[in-house]
């Protein structure tokens, strides 16, 4: 008789598992973009793309324009800049939020212009917003934006409800 010995093979131990795991879903959801908005500011285009950051891991990066189904990259990380547009952008980047500014913007800029954010590891993440833009249509930059996107005014007085009481403006 052939005694079987005890085989742990192909079994996980439940604890790696789910550190595995838990460590995808990270990866998956900490560079999703949630939104990329472009205004004019001077002869400036200036792209915002916001984006959820919850892994250590570095996030690569990318603006691209595309115009006449012809893809350009502006700046990044991920693909080479054209060197056309190597000396005309202007990069900034803090935890949540990386802006790009395209000097001397016309419309022969024009198209539809994407930030993508990809997170390296055993199967690469990638999430990507895209915006039209077209100078006629552009917007002015504001100055320093103080709302996250998709923020309520309402939310803004909350705080002064008290005051907006005590001066009796909640009875009209």
């Amino acid at each position: 008789m052939v005694k079987i010995q005890d085989c742990a093979c192909g079994t996980m131990n439940p604890t790696i598992g789910i550190a595995l795991l838990l460590t995808v879903l990270q990866v998956a959801r900490g560079q999703k973009v949630t939104s990329l908005t472009a205004c004019l500011m001077n002869q400036s285009l200036r792209l915002d793309c916001h984006h959820e950051n919850s892994t250590n891991l570095p996030i690569q990066y990318e603006f691209s324009l595309t115009r006449e189904t012809k893809k350009h990259v502006l700046f990044g990380t991920i693909g080479v800049p054209e060197h056309a547009y190597r000396s005309r952008t202007n990069f900034y980047s803090k935890y949540n939020l990386k802006v790009l500014h395209l000097s001397g913007f016309t419309t022969k800029d024009e198209g539809i212009y994407t930030c993508e954010l990809q997170l390296s590891g055993q199967t690469p993440t990638t999430s990507n917003k895209n915006v039209s833009v077209f100078r006629d249509k552009l917007v002015t930059c504001g100055g320093v934006r103080l709302l996250i996107p998709n923020t309520s005014w309402l939310l803004l007085l909350l705080p002064s409800l008290p005051l907006l009481q005590a001066a009796d403006f909640t009875s009209l």
